[in-house]
C-alpha cells in the first residue's frame, strides 16, 4: 500500500464498558477522540449501532480524508482470521462478523481486527516501554489477564490474533476452575477481581466505605495489612511463573506489566520481581525484565492502530509476524 506521511489510521477500542474511538497519525498522536458507552445488555445490531456512531462521529472530522485504514482491539475471543469476535461481557456478540461490518461501515476502507492484549502490545512496542526490544512481552493485569507476544521485532498476533494470552497458562495444576473452562489459570489468580476475593477470604475487610476493589486491596497492602499482602504476593507468584514460562518457550527479554492492577506499584512489582527470579531459573530466561507500561488508556487506541500500520504497511512500521 502506497502511504504517504499525512495518512491516518481510524482506531478502535472496544470493550464491555465503553466504545473509544480515535483518528491515529504516524507519531501515534490522538487528533481525534469518540467514546461512547458500550451497550453490553443489547443484542448484536445495538452494540454494532453504537461501533457505527463513533464510526460516524470519525467521519464527520475534517481529518477523515487522510484515514487509510481501520485498526481495531477488541475483548476477547477474537478470531481475527475470520473477522469475528465473541467477547465475554458482551453477550450480545458471538461469531459476530465485526471486520465485515467495519468495513461496510467505514465506506470499504482495509480493517484489521487483534485481541485488547495484542493492541496493548503492539502500542508498548511502537510508543512505550518495549520500545527498542525485538522480543517482548506485554500483558493487561485488570478485570482479566490479557498479553500479545513481539518476536524478532514484529508483533506477532497468531493466525486468530490472540497468541500470548498469557491469562490461560495454566500455572496451578490442581487449583481452581477458571470461567475460560482450564483450570489454575494466571487470570483466576492475578486478575483484580480474584485479589480481592482472595484478600477477602484470608480476613482483610473493606474500610468504610465499603471498597472491596483490588484498588483497595492494594491500598491496604501498602498500609502493612497482612492478607491484601498475601493475596497481592499470591497474584505476583502466578503473574512471574506465566512470565517465565513464556520467556522458557519464546526467549522474551523484557515483560510489560499494565493495566488497573498494575497501579498497585511496588506492592505487586516488589513480589513479581522476587518470584521471577526464582521461577526464571535457565539461563536463557533468568535476564527478562518487568517493567511497568506507560501508555495507560491510550494503548488500546494506539495499539489497535499500530496493528493495522504494520498489516498494511503504513508509516514504515515492521509488518506482522504471522499473518492475520
Amino acid at each position: 500500500m502506497h502511504t504517504e506521511p499525512g495518512d491516518l489510521v481510524a482506531a478502535l477500542d472496544i470493550g464491555g464498558t465503553k466504545i473509544a474511538g480515535a483518528l491515529v497519525d504516524g507519531r501515534g498522536r490522538l487528533l481525534r477522540r469518540v467514546r461512547r458507552a458500550t451497550p453490553a445488555d443489547g443484542d448484536a445490531a445495538a452494540v454494532m449501532a453504537a461501533v457505527a456512531a463513533v464510526l460516524g462521529e470519525l467521519a464527520a472530522a475534517a481529518e477523515w480524508s487522510g484515514v487509510r485504514a481501520v485498526g481495531i482491539g477488541s475483548a476477547g475471543p477474537v478470531d481475527a482470521s475470520a473477522g469475528c469476535v465473541s467477547p465475554v461481557n458482551v453477550p450480545g456478540w458471538r461469531d459476530f462478523p465485526l471486520v465485515a461490518e467495519v468495513t461496510a461501515a467505514s465506506g470499504g476502507l482495509p480493517v484489521v481486527l487483534v485481541g485488547d492484549g495484542v493492541a496493548m502490545t503492539a502500542a508498548e512496542h511502537w510508543q512505550g516501554a518495549a520500545r527498542g526490544h525485538d522480543n517482548a512481552l506485554c500483558m493487561v493485569v485488570s478485570t482479566g489477564v490479557g498479553g500479545g507476544l513481539v518476536l524478532g521485532g514484529r508483533l506477532h498476533p497468531g493466525p486468530t490474533g490472540n497468541a500470548g494470552h498469557i491469562g490461560h497458562i495454566s500455572v496451578d495444576l490442581d487449583g481452581d476452575r477458571c470461567a475460560c473452562g482450564g483450570r489454575g489459570c494466571v487470570e483466576r489468580i492475578a486478575s483484580g477481581p480474584n485479589i480481592a476475593r482472595r484478600a477477602l477470604a484470608e480476613g482483610w475487610r473493606p474500610g468504610a466505605d465499603g471498597d472491596a476493589s483490588a484498588q483497595a486491596v492494594a491500598a491496604a497492602a501498602r498500609a502493612g495489612d497482612e492478607a491484601a499482602r498475601a493475596s497481592f504476593a499470591r497474584a505476583a507468584r502466578a503473574l512471574a511463573a506465566g512470565i517465565a514460562a513464556t520467556a522458557t518457550l519464546v526467549e522474551v527479554d523484557v515483560a510489560v506489566v499494565g493495566g488497573g492492577v498494575a497501579g498497585a506499584g511496588e506492592v505487586l512489582f516488589g513480589p513479581l520481581r522476587a518470584c521471577l527470579r526464582e521461577y526464571a531459573a535457565l539461563s536463557f530466561a533468568a535476564g527478562v525484565r518487568v517493567v511497568p507500561a506507560r501508555l495507560g488508556a491510550d494503548a488500546g487506541l494506539v495499539g489497535a492502530a499500530a496493528a493495522a500500520a504494520g498489516e498494511l504497511g503504513l508509516w514504515g512500521l515492521p509488518g506482522n509476524a504471522s499473518g492475520i
